[in-house]
């Protein structure tokens, strides 16, 4: 019997604890929810999104293809592009494009070539000619035109054999749909204005490892361009397979910054390299900061961004760098500490890629354009020009960002610096439980306030802060660093 008593007491016990609980957390999200202010939609972003056209996405796909191959390795010598077949005739057309698009804007696009010769090394049999092809729409703020958002496909294709320079490669889906990406988003996007920069950028060398990005990320290092998002869409096609999603694209993020675990390229020492590294991994462990990281947070931005926009579909968050035994061009940004994200497909279908055109056992080999859904790279151009416009449109983000932990207490202190450009007229403070995966609530901070006190406790969640400007557009999101 006194066993039964006491058991009654430790369910009853457990129950009202569990329902305090949830009554709690009830209250919470109630409470958040309310606070949430309604998405400001730009008329002019959303009038471009509507001009980007499948049909104009189908054309190109097929102009590209129709170069029989884009292998890097393939010809680009004079005769060859009159010919308009290997890599130089697609080179030379891709920059066409860029020009006509300029001329249609009087001029808005300035249309440059970043090349250069990588020596013999993998997959680099002999010494070949690089060449990166890349318009610049500059930003009309003063204060704002050297900070830059830029989106990026790989021109290059191949087949079976990497090192086939002459046989059929047409690369519809990987990856004329990326380099399609970049130039539907410069059709549209040059028509307008922004205070920021944005640049539209096709590579070339990717299939043999990288090079045409690494070079182009390694430049803008060094140039200290302010490069804050870099969006790289490779395979985005949305194979027309039966178990294929066309209502979702994956969004790829890195965790852990490359420059956490490889401070110094190249390294100053071995012995100081190692040391700094232990350093940041245990401060990042301290802090649990390894799903926040800058390339995270522009991919949240993106998932906000469809939310607003609804460009017909959903990005899927994919907390990892890239697919298992893959990689892709937004690395080699990552690899420069630059903020950098991959769009691909839900579903690839490998029959479709890195293979000869053929047909075997009943199955087709080759990455050919039927294998294309049109209205699906439409959608993910949609979200890519969408992610561009409300970056180069918005504020600077905040600077020094910083969460009061000087002493306990179960209320959040945030304070920050106004951006320089001056043009954020408040700010936003995001934030979201410390296991959800996306931002879940927000609240306002208008006028010139750089600091506020959320009544939540900073042990519970999540937090960030963005600027907002007078109309509605905000910046990417900058997560705290703890003050003592």
């Amino acid at each position: 019997m006194i066993f039964l008593e006491g058991f009654k007491q430790r369910l009853d016990g457990a129950i009202s604890a569990s329902f305090r609980a949830c009554a709690a957390a009830l209250f919470l999200g109630l409470s958040m929810s309310a606070q949430n202010p309604p998405a400001y939609v730009d008329p002019q972003i959303k009038a471009a999104l509507a001009e980007i056209s499948a049909t104009q996405i189908q054309t190109d796909i097929a102009k590209l293809v129709s170069f029989q191959t884009r292998s890097t390795l393939s010809a680009q010598d004079p005769a060859a592009i009159a010919a308009n077949r290997g890599i130089g005739a697609a080179r030379e057309w891709i920059k066409g494009q860029f020009e006509t698009y300029s001329r249609d804007c009087a001029g808005c696009l300035e249309v440059k070539t970043d090349s250069f010769t990588q020596p013999v090394g993998e997959r680099i049999p002999s010494p070949t000619e690089i060449t990166n092809v890349y318009a610049v729409l500059r930003g009309t703020n003063p204060e704002d035109r050297e900070r830059i958002v830029l989106v990026s496909g790989h021109y290059d294709s191949r087949n079976s054999n990497n090192d086939d320079r002459t046989g059929v490669a047409p690369g519809a889906n990987d990856d004329a749909s990326g380099t399609v990406v970049s130039l539907e988003c410069a059709r549209v996007l040059s028509k307008l204005k922004f205070p920021a920069t944005i640049i539209f950028l096709t590579v070339a060398g990717e299939e043999q490892g990288l090079y045409g990005s690494k070079h182009f990320a390694e430049m803008a290092r060094k140039k200290g361009w302010a490069i804050e998002a870099v969006l790289n869409n490779d395979i985005v096609g949305g194979d027309q397979s039966p178990l294929q999603d066309p209502h979702t694209v994956r969004v790829f993020s890195e965790g852990i910054p490359a420059a956490m675990v490889d401070p110094y390229q190249p390294p100053a020492s071995t012995t100081l390299e190692n040391e700094v590294a232990r350093k940041n991994l245990r401060r990042l462990r301290v802090l649990a900061g390894e799903n926040d990281s800058t390339s995270r947070e522009l991919a949240r931005y993106i998932s906000a961004t469809a939310r607003i926009y609804q460009p017909g579909i959903v990005p899927l968050l994919e907390f990892r760098p890239d697919r298992y035994l893959r990689g892709g061009d937004h690395s080699s940004f990552n690899d420069q500490e630059f903020a950098a994200v991959r769009f691909t497909e839900f579903r690839e279908d490998f029959n479709h890629q890195h293979q000869n055109v053929r047909t075997e056992n009943g199955i087709e080999y080759g990455d050919l354009t039927k294998f294309v859904n049109f209205e699906y790279l439409a959608n993910v151009a949609r979200i890519n020009a969408a992610t561009l416009a409300a970056l180069a449109a918005a504020p600077a983000p905040p600077q020094n960002v910083q969460l009061e932990t000087k002493e306990l207490s179960n209320d959040s202190t945030l304070h920050w610096d106004a951006p320089a450009d001056g043009r954020a007229a408040g700010y936003e403070i995001l934030w979201r439980a410390t296991s959800a995966p996306d931002w879940q609530n927000s609240k306002q901070v208008n006028g010139s306030v750089t600091r506020t006190t959320v009544l939540l406790s900073k042990d519970n969640v999540i937090f960030a802060v963005e600027s907002v400007d007078e109309a509605g557009h905000k910046s990417l999101p900058v997560v705290p660093t703890p003050e003592r």
